[in-house]
């Protein structure tokens, strides 16, 4: 008989799980993916607030913590060190043992050599092949350490009984037999995935897990078994008490079967024996699949015990209130219904009509920017504050300049733009609300803005600060000419910089030298309001931008000292140091179809399940990850009250045909040559109706595509980076060419591009609302546009991979796993880490026809128009993956642009945010 083996873990105080031990509970809350007060103290380097966050996790019970630092605006290696050294100094922390949470390798490695005593990895796999497996293994061995196995291989994720236990048996027996890893210090993962969801393929997903729990445990002596509890539940998100219940139903089961740990949110847990028994008897059917109707009765059921639908009847008790209450009122709860009355009420008591305005209104607006600014309201609700201003506003106006009362006492006049080339306004056109609800008055200049333009504007009506916002990459490195210009022409009001790819790093280190006023970074909505006030402050504003000018000092000499700290390659050495493929032509299949496709008017209504909800409500400043926002502590009211209105927006959408979606995509004959080079062939006869164009003749001139015509086909060659930075022996310096087979193999690889988009309708509906001061339904088209886009993307990928090219036909993946890219093959997009050369474009534009064929634009910066607009390539190699091109080397610029055949100045332009400063 084999002696028992039980996992022992530790911090400063040992856990032993034994087959006596109650489940133990991970405690998730450590997680910047899913809490934002977490994420928010990180990002503001509140550590010790944060280790707060951590000691409130052991106090209420958590046997092990869970920490995660994967964001995209953190330093996760860097965050992850100095957390647990930091843990290290409180015993009441210490004591539980660590889970080192991460899916980037170097962040795991980097915290395996900090932590004390026994931890656990979350997580390894197969995903990336037996050799990437064993070679992780064999470093968590010598590091001393548990790991937890993720059921996923080459093939994908398990999604069925057969499937798990034929991963975690081969995982099993590398780890054991192979690698000489302690049974009893491997966890398995098999993958909750949501029941109930309608789909007949998902009935089996609970009791698959419960079963290949009950097979690991009796054939693969010693092991763990954990998992996320909440997601066999994620169909009834807002249903909490059926969530409870099958979370209870579900363990109770499971925790039977032989899973001993894993996470799980108390709050969301009922004791089973507790749960009535007509909802037992339906969750039940459902999580043991005991009938074929098990889902239609548990929906039907469901709507009984929706928290008994509590009637809501609407309390208009507040009407009764003494008038600057009722305008208060609605102005912090967005109720617009009766703010023409009572400032018709409050007009006709007045002696002029703006008193209303700075009076009435400006009272209501400070109690709600009170609120806002002390976390107590959010960024959506602050925005339909907005609209109810407008509407109070637009009612007094004509009174206002009937009397010819048109003095303002506006806080300070800030111009807001988005720089020339650029088309994207999310972010830009929520800061202008919020500051206008603060009494600043906003000179919104669109998008596409040129330089001259908001020089010119500025004078005119002489503002206190030019805001400046941007996306794309090139909007850089506009932002940094605009401050030479504004120093240049000795301007001496601040300027604020904001969007999606700028950084305080970027901004302290390109474009704060070139402006000697004010130059700020500010990273979201919230943080606007007080930037503004302080540098407008005048008894403090001078202090305020010396400690920022000496702040962004300090920054950039950090910053340099620590980019010239590192070693990087040239670029022969690099390109000697390439990504290497054992090429076989197994790997490779050829597409089913291969050449171009154009989808014209496509129905919006399969996209809806592809939507990945988080980066929604990131758009709307409410951080954390769906669906478990909806739930969160700070804000998951005002995520719900957000999600809803979405829900309805999206309703209309689709029953309306408000948008619309075009696509064009291909698979062409590939081979990489010269190292960094991607060659398609493409045979279409005549091109001439097939030219890609530009939306301005700046950039026709600046850059071209790479066509090259013979007598058969027509050749088109994208030319790729590569990395630089000097690695650790045996990783590679990667380029997106090392996943095609080189045409000196003699294989015949093969490659595809895109465009999809949603765009079109989404100016003309923003307008609308616009017209009609509703700034928040404004928003909230745009931010959808730009979700059904990214999920139609999705679509078309998972399209490509199961049919088009088929190399993944057998693949059966839920939302969550597509969003977590657990699938085959990559399609990285120019302008993203991989590639953020957006010249690229360019190419893509002219092999496919896509202007003249979907109708996407390219402007002058090579954003997309429409907005709402996706394009990239298709790699689909099993060993293809993501990575980040990071900073790269003057002989790599010039390389680039001899092999691009323009100016080492352009080339510099556009790759000027990754080139190191040597």
């Amino acid at each position: 008989m084999t002696k028992p083996k039980h996992l022992k873990l530790s911090g400063l105080e040992p856990l032993v799980i034994t087959p006596d031990s109650n489940f133990v509970n991970v405690g998730e809350r450590t997680n910047v993916a899913g809490s934002k007060k977490f994420l928010r103290l990180i990002k503001e380097e509140k550590f010790d607030e944060a280790l707060d966050v951590a000691r409130h996790q052991v106090e209420g019970g958590a046997q092990i913590i869970d920490i995660n630092m994967d964001d995209g605006l953190i330093d996760g290696k860097e965050a992850m060190v100095r957390f647990l050294n930091l843990i290290v100094a409180e015993p009441d922390i210490a004591r539980v043992p660590i889970m080192i949470d991460s899916s980037k390798w170097e962040i795991i490695e980097a915290g395996l050599q900090v932590v004390q005593g026994k931890c656990v990895v979350n997580s390894i796999s197969l995903k990336e092949g037996k050799e990437q497996f064993v070679h992780q293994a064999k470093l968590i061995k010598r590091y001393g350490a548990a790991v937890i196995v993720m059921a996923f291989d080459e093939v994908g994720q398990a999604d069925t009984y057969e499937r798990r236990i034929e991963i975690a048996e081969r995982s099993y027996r590398t780890l054991v037999d192979e690698v000489n890893f302690a049974p009893e210090d491997i966890i398995f993962d098999l993958n909750i995935f949501p029941v109930a969801t309608g789909m007949d393929e998902h009935k089996l997903n609970a009791l698959d897990f419960i079963e290949g729990t009950r097979w690991v445990r009796q054939n693969l002596p010693h092991c763990s078994v954990s998992g996320g509890v909440s997601n066999v539940s994620f169909s009834f998100r807002g249903n909490n008490p059926v969530r409870e219940a099958m979370h209870s139903v579900f363990l109770f089961h499971a925790i039977k079967a032989g899973m001993n740990m894993g996470i799980v949110n108390p709050a969301l847990l009922e004791v089973y024996d507790d749960i009535p028994k007509d909802l037992l008897e339906h969750v039940e059917d459902v999580i043991l699949n005991r009938r074929d109707d098990a889902t239609e009765r548990l929906l039907e059921f469901a709507e009984t015990v929706v928290g008994k639908a509590k009637e809501s009847k609407v309390d208009l008790s507040w009407r009764e209130e003494p008038l600057q209450n009722r305008i208060t009122r609605a102005l912090v709860k967005g109720i617009d219904q009766y703010i023409v009355e009572d400032v018709e009420e409050a007009r006709l008591a007045a002696s002029r009509p703006l008193e209303v305005i700075e009076g009435n209104l400006m009272t209501g607006m400070n109690v709600v920017g009170d609120l806002f600014g002390s976390g107590k309201m959010f960024l959506p609700q602050v925005v339909k504050s907005a609209r109810v201003m407008k509407k109070a506003v637009a009612h007094l106006t004509p009174y206002i300049e009937e009397s010819k009362d048109a003095s303002t006492s506006a806080a300070g006049k800030i111009l807001m733009a988005t720089v020339k080339g650029d088309v994207h306004d999310i972010g830009k056109n929520i800061v202008s609300v919020v500051l206008a609800c603060n009494n600043y008055e906003i000179v919104d200049m669109g998008v596409m803005v040129p330089p001259e333009k908001i020089i010119n504007k500025a004078k005119e009506e002489q503002v206190d600060i030019i805001g400046l916002s941007g996306l794309i990459t090139p909007s850089l490195d506009e932002m940094v000419f605009l401050a030479k210009e504004m120093e240049r022409q000795q301007f001496t009001v601040p300027l604020l910089i904001g969007g999606a790819t700028t950084s305080k790093a970027h901004t302290a280190v390109k474009i704060d030298p070139q402006y000697s006023q004010a130059v700020v970074h500010v990273n979201d909505a919230s943080r606007a309001v007080t930037v503004v006030g302080d540098l407008l402050q005048r008894e403090t504003s001078d202090n305020y931008k010396k400690s920022i000018k000496l702040d962004y000092e300090s920054f950039r000499d950090k910053f340099l000292n620590r980019t010239k700290a590192k070693e990087y390659l040239t670029l022969a050495e690099a390109r000697n140091n390439k990504f290497q493929i054992d090429w076989d032509s197994d790997d490779i299949k050829k597409p089913n179809e291969l050449g171009i496709q154009v989808w014209e008017d496509f129905d919006l209504n399969e996209l809806t399940e592809f939507i990945d909800w988080t980066p929604f409500f990131r758009s709307w400043d409410l951080h954390g990850k769906y669906p478990n926002i909806l739930k969160d502590e700070v804000v998951g009211k005002q995520a719900t009250e957000l999600f809803e209105d979405a829900q309805k927006m999206l309703e209309e959408i689709l029953d309306k045909k408000l948008l619309k979606a075009k696509a064009i995509f291909g698979l062409f004959p590939a081979n990489s040559e010269n190292d960094d080079d991607i060659a398609l062939r493409f045979r279409s006869g005549s091109k001439d109706d097939n030219k890609g164009s530009l939306s301005g003749a700046e950039t026709t001139d600046e850059v071209s595509s790479s066509a090259v015509k013979n007598d058969e086909d027509e050749v088109f060659i994208f030319r790729t980076l590569r990395q630089q930075l000097k690695k650790r022996a045996g990783v590679p310096n990667i380029a997106l060419a090392d996943f095609i087979a080189p045409k000196t193999s003699g294989i015949q690889d093969y490659m595809g591009c895109f465009c999809v988009t949603t765009g079109f309708g989404t100016q003309e509906l923003a307008r609308e609302y616009e017209k009609k001061l509703d700034d928040y339904s404004s928003i909230m088209v745009k931010a959808l546009a730009d979700r059904l886009a990214e999920a139609f993307a999705e679509y078309l990928h998972k399209q490509i991979r199961t049919k088009y090219w088929g190399y993944g036909n057998s693949e059966n993946l839920s939302n969550n796993d597509l969003i977590d890219e657990k699938y085959q093959g990559i399609r990285p997009a120019p302008g993203y880490p991989a590639c953020p050369d957006h010249l690229e474009k360019l190419t893509i534009w002219e092999l496919l026809g896509v202007k003249e064929k979907i109708g996407v634009e390219l402007t002058e910066g090579l954003a997309m128009w429409p907005a709402a607009s996706v394009s990239g390539y298709y790699f689909g190699h099993p060993r293809a993956k993501y990575f980040g091109l990071g900073k790269i080397k003057q002989d790599q610029v010039e390389d680039f642009a001899k092999r691009k055949e323009i100016e080492l100045e352009k080339a510099q332009k556009w790759l000027a945010p990754n080139i190191v400063d040597e």
